[in-house]
Protein backbone atom coordinates (compact mmCIF):
# COMPACT_ATOMS: atom_id res chain seq x y z
CA UNK A 1 0.00 0.00 0.00
CA UNK A 2 1.37 3.36 -1.08
CA UNK A 3 2.12 5.90 1.68
CA UNK A 4 0.01 9.06 1.94
CA UNK A 5 1.72 12.03 0.23
CA UNK A 6 1.52 14.18 3.38
CA UNK A 7 0.75 13.42 7.02
CA UNK A 8 0.82 16.19 9.63
CA UNK A 9 0.35 15.28 13.30
CA UNK A 10 0.02 17.80 16.14
CA UNK A 11 1.87 20.63 14.37
CA UNK A 12 2.21 23.64 16.66
CA UNK A 13 4.08 26.85 15.76
CA UNK A 14 4.55 30.09 17.69
CA UNK A 15 6.15 33.46 16.92
CA UNK A 16 7.62 35.15 20.01
CA UNK A 17 5.54 32.86 22.26
CA UNK A 18 2.31 33.77 20.43
CA UNK A 19 0.64 30.65 18.96
CA UNK A 20 0.18 30.81 15.20
CA UNK A 21 -0.74 27.15 14.62
CA UNK A 22 -2.09 24.86 17.34
CA UNK A 23 -2.24 21.06 17.13
CA UNK A 24 -2.80 20.86 13.36
CA UNK A 25 -3.38 17.27 12.24
CA UNK A 26 -4.43 16.11 8.75
CA UNK A 27 -3.58 13.90 5.77
CA UNK A 28 -3.43 14.99 2.14
CA UNK A 29 -4.77 12.25 -0.15
CA UNK A 30 -3.06 11.53 -3.46
CA UNK A 31 -4.23 13.16 -6.68
CA UNK A 32 -6.20 16.01 -5.09
CA UNK A 33 -6.13 19.79 -5.46
CA UNK A 34 -6.42 21.08 -1.89
CA UNK A 35 -7.17 24.71 -1.06
CA UNK A 36 -6.03 26.19 2.26
CA UNK A 37 -8.19 29.18 3.17
CA UNK A 38 -8.73 31.35 6.21
CA UNK A 39 -8.51 34.97 7.38
CA UNK A 40 -5.31 37.01 7.38
CA UNK A 41 -3.00 35.83 10.15
CA UNK A 42 -4.68 32.41 10.31
CA UNK A 43 -1.38 30.57 9.78
CA UNK A 44 -1.85 29.42 6.16
CA UNK A 45 1.66 30.27 4.91
CA UNK A 46 3.09 29.25 8.28
CA UNK A 47 1.59 25.78 7.82
CA UNK A 48 3.43 25.27 4.52
CA UNK A 49 6.73 26.71 5.78
CA UNK A 50 6.66 24.68 8.99
CA UNK A 51 5.82 21.47 7.11
CA UNK A 52 8.81 22.07 4.82
CA UNK A 53 11.11 22.88 7.73
CA UNK A 54 11.63 26.49 6.59
CA UNK A 55 10.60 27.76 10.03
CA UNK A 56 10.90 25.98 13.40
CA UNK A 57 7.96 24.22 15.01
CA UNK A 58 7.25 23.84 18.72
CA UNK A 59 5.93 20.32 18.34
CA UNK A 60 4.46 17.86 15.87
CA UNK A 61 5.54 15.46 13.16
CA UNK A 62 5.40 15.75 9.37
CA UNK A 63 5.83 12.81 7.00
CA UNK A 64 6.12 12.90 3.20
CA UNK A 65 5.19 9.58 1.62
CA UNK A 66 5.86 8.02 5.03
CA UNK A 67 9.36 9.49 5.36
CA UNK A 68 11.17 12.68 6.39
CA UNK A 69 11.46 15.71 4.12
CA UNK A 70 15.18 15.04 3.74
CA UNK A 71 14.48 11.55 2.38
CA UNK A 72 11.76 12.72 -0.03
CA UNK A 73 12.82 16.24 -1.00
CA UNK A 74 13.07 15.32 -4.73
CA UNK A 75 9.35 14.50 -4.62
CA UNK A 76 8.34 17.87 -3.15
CA UNK A 77 7.90 21.12 -5.09
CA UNK A 78 7.39 24.56 -3.53
CA UNK A 79 6.17 27.81 -5.10
CA UNK A 80 6.68 30.61 -2.53
CA UNK A 81 4.85 33.93 -2.40
CA UNK A 82 6.11 36.15 -5.19
CA UNK A 83 7.01 39.06 -2.88
CA UNK A 84 9.37 36.82 -0.90
CA UNK A 85 11.69 36.44 -3.90
CA UNK A 86 14.59 38.74 -4.87
CA UNK A 87 13.54 39.50 -8.45
CA UNK A 88 16.54 41.80 -8.98
CA UNK A 89 18.92 38.83 -8.90
CA UNK A 90 20.77 38.87 -12.26
CA UNK A 91 19.49 35.72 -13.97
CA UNK A 92 17.15 34.89 -16.84
CA UNK A 93 13.92 32.91 -16.94
CA UNK A 94 15.46 29.74 -18.42
CA UNK A 95 18.13 29.58 -15.71
CA UNK A 96 15.51 29.95 -12.97
CA UNK A 97 13.44 27.09 -14.40
CA UNK A 98 16.55 24.94 -14.86
CA UNK A 99 17.15 25.25 -11.10
CA UNK A 100 14.18 22.94 -10.71
CA UNK A 101 16.34 20.13 -12.12
CA UNK A 102 19.16 20.45 -9.55
CA UNK A 103 17.66 17.79 -7.26
CA UNK A 104 17.94 15.25 -10.08
CA UNK A 105 21.66 15.97 -10.64
CA UNK A 106 24.64 14.76 -8.66
CA UNK A 107 26.20 17.05 -6.10
CA UNK A 108 28.84 18.50 -8.44
CA UNK A 109 27.12 17.92 -11.81
CA UNK A 110 26.12 20.97 -13.81
CA UNK A 111 22.88 21.03 -15.84
CA UNK A 112 23.41 20.05 -19.47
CA UNK A 113 21.33 19.96 -22.65
CA UNK A 114 18.81 17.48 -21.23
CA UNK A 115 18.03 19.77 -18.25
CA UNK A 116 17.81 22.85 -20.49
CA UNK A 117 15.44 21.02 -22.86
CA UNK A 118 13.20 20.00 -19.95
CA UNK A 119 13.24 23.58 -18.66
CA UNK A 120 12.26 24.92 -22.11
CA UNK A 121 9.40 22.42 -22.32
CA UNK A 122 8.14 23.64 -18.93
CA UNK A 123 8.37 27.26 -20.10
CA UNK A 124 6.27 26.29 -23.13
CA UNK A 125 3.68 24.70 -20.84
CA UNK A 126 3.16 28.01 -19.01
CA UNK A 127 3.28 30.12 -22.19
CA UNK A 128 6.68 31.68 -21.43
CA UNK A 129 9.02 30.10 -24.01
CA UNK A 130 9.48 33.45 -25.79
CA UNK A 131 10.81 34.94 -22.55
CA UNK A 132 13.48 32.30 -21.88
CA UNK A 133 16.38 34.76 -22.14
CA UNK A 134 14.61 37.68 -20.46
CA UNK A 135 16.01 38.88 -17.12
CA UNK A 136 13.50 38.02 -14.39
CA UNK A 137 13.51 41.65 -13.15
CA UNK A 138 12.07 42.69 -16.55
CA UNK A 139 9.04 40.43 -16.28
CA UNK A 140 5.58 41.43 -15.07
CA UNK A 141 4.14 39.99 -11.85
CA UNK A 142 2.07 37.43 -13.73
CA UNK A 143 5.03 36.43 -15.88
CA UNK A 144 7.24 36.01 -12.80
CA UNK A 145 4.63 33.74 -11.25
CA UNK A 146 4.53 31.61 -14.39
CA UNK A 147 8.33 31.27 -14.27
CA UNK A 148 8.13 29.94 -10.71
CA UNK A 149 5.41 27.50 -11.70
CA UNK A 150 7.57 26.31 -14.59
CA UNK A 151 10.46 25.77 -12.18
CA UNK A 152 8.21 23.61 -9.98
CA UNK A 153 7.10 21.65 -13.06
CA UNK A 154 10.72 21.07 -14.06
CA UNK A 155 11.30 19.43 -10.70
CA UNK A 156 8.74 16.75 -11.64
CA UNK A 157 7.64 16.33 -8.02
CA UNK A 158 4.73 14.25 -6.72
CA UNK A 159 3.62 16.72 -4.03
CA UNK A 160 3.43 20.49 -4.55
CA UNK A 161 2.97 23.38 -2.14
CA UNK A 162 1.91 26.73 -3.64
CA UNK A 163 1.66 29.86 -1.48
CA UNK A 164 -0.93 32.28 -2.93
CA UNK A 165 -0.06 31.70 -6.62
CA UNK A 166 -3.07 33.75 -7.81
CA UNK A 167 -2.22 36.98 -5.96
CA UNK A 168 -1.52 39.92 -8.26
CA UNK A 169 -1.79 37.99 -11.53
CA UNK A 170 -3.88 38.85 -14.59
CA UNK A 171 -6.85 36.79 -15.79
CA UNK A 172 -4.78 35.01 -18.47
CA UNK A 173 -2.20 33.90 -15.90
CA UNK A 174 -4.92 32.72 -13.52
CA UNK A 175 -6.38 30.55 -16.31
CA UNK A 176 -2.89 29.21 -17.09
CA UNK A 177 -2.33 28.32 -13.43
CA UNK A 178 -5.66 26.49 -13.19
CA UNK A 179 -4.93 24.54 -16.39
CA UNK A 180 -1.56 23.59 -14.91
CA UNK A 181 -3.14 22.44 -11.63
CA UNK A 182 -5.66 20.31 -13.50
CA UNK A 183 -2.83 18.77 -15.54
CA UNK A 184 -0.88 17.93 -12.37
CA UNK A 185 -4.02 16.33 -10.91
CA UNK A 186 -4.48 14.17 -14.03
CA UNK A 187 -0.93 12.92 -13.50
CA UNK A 188 -1.86 11.84 -9.97
CA UNK A 189 0.04 14.65 -8.25
CA UNK A 190 -1.13 16.21 -4.99
CA UNK A 191 -1.21 20.02 -4.75
CA UNK A 192 -1.82 22.17 -1.65
CA UNK A 193 -2.58 25.81 -2.45
CA UNK A 194 -2.85 28.73 -0.03
CA UNK A 195 -5.78 30.70 -1.47
CA UNK A 196 -7.63 33.87 -0.53
CA UNK A 197 -10.51 34.22 -3.02
CA UNK A 198 -13.51 32.44 -1.49
CA UNK A 199 -15.60 32.89 -4.66
CA UNK A 200 -13.40 30.46 -6.64
CA UNK A 201 -12.80 27.75 -4.02
CA UNK A 202 -15.60 25.44 -5.20
CA UNK A 203 -14.51 25.83 -8.82
CA UNK A 204 -10.78 25.25 -8.25
CA UNK A 205 -10.37 22.67 -5.46
CA UNK A 206 -11.45 19.08 -4.76
CA UNK A 207 -10.71 19.42 -1.05
CA UNK A 208 -10.50 22.44 1.21
CA UNK A 209 -9.02 23.23 4.61
CA UNK A 210 -10.55 26.06 6.64
CA UNK A 211 -7.82 27.26 8.96
CA UNK A 212 -7.72 29.81 11.75
CA UNK A 213 -4.80 28.88 14.02
CA UNK A 214 -6.28 25.38 14.18
CA UNK A 215 -8.25 23.44 11.57
CA UNK A 216 -11.91 24.47 11.58
CA UNK A 217 -12.93 22.00 8.88
CA UNK A 218 -11.17 19.81 6.31
CA UNK A 219 -12.37 17.45 3.61
CA UNK A 220 -14.08 17.31 0.19
CA UNK A 221 -15.09 20.82 -0.86
CA UNK A 222 -18.79 20.04 -1.35
CA UNK A 223 -19.06 18.82 2.25
CA UNK A 224 -16.64 21.21 3.93
CA UNK A 225 -17.05 24.59 2.25
CA UNK A 226 -20.29 25.52 4.02
CA UNK A 227 -21.49 28.86 5.32
CA UNK A 228 -21.48 27.52 8.88
CA UNK A 229 -17.83 26.44 8.64
CA UNK A 230 -16.87 29.70 6.92
CA UNK A 231 -18.56 31.69 9.66
CA UNK A 232 -16.64 29.73 12.27
CA UNK A 233 -13.35 30.38 10.47
CA UNK A 234 -13.89 34.05 9.60
CA UNK A 235 -16.33 35.24 12.29
CA UNK A 236 -17.65 38.75 11.72
CA UNK A 237 -15.24 39.23 8.81
CA UNK A 238 -17.35 36.89 6.67
CA UNK A 239 -20.15 39.48 6.26
CA UNK A 240 -17.56 42.00 5.07
CA UNK A 241 -16.15 39.48 2.59
CA UNK A 242 -19.67 38.75 1.32
CA UNK A 243 -20.32 42.48 0.75
CA UNK A 244 -17.00 42.91 -1.09
CA UNK A 245 -17.79 39.92 -3.31
CA UNK A 246 -21.25 41.29 -4.19
CA UNK A 247 -19.74 44.73 -4.90
CA UNK A 248 -17.05 43.30 -7.20
CA UNK A 249 -19.67 41.27 -9.12
CA UNK A 250 -21.83 44.39 -9.54
CA UNK A 251 -18.80 46.29 -10.88
CA UNK A 252 -18.15 43.51 -13.42
CA UNK A 253 -21.82 43.52 -14.46
CA UNK A 254 -22.10 47.28 -14.85
CA UNK A 255 -18.52 47.89 -16.04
Amino acid sequence: MKATPLQVNGLTVAYQKKPVLTDVTFEAPAGKLIGIVGPNGAGKSTLIKAALGLIPKLSGDVAFFGQSYKMQRKQIGYVPQRESVDWDFPTNALDVVTMGRYGHLGLFKRPGKKEKDIAMHCLEKVGMADFANRQISQLSGGQQQRIFLARALAQDASLYFMDEPFVGVDAATEKAIIALLEDLKKQGKTVLVVHHDLSTVKEYFDWVMLLNESIIAYGPTEETFTHANLHQAYGGRLALLDREEVKSREEVTTG
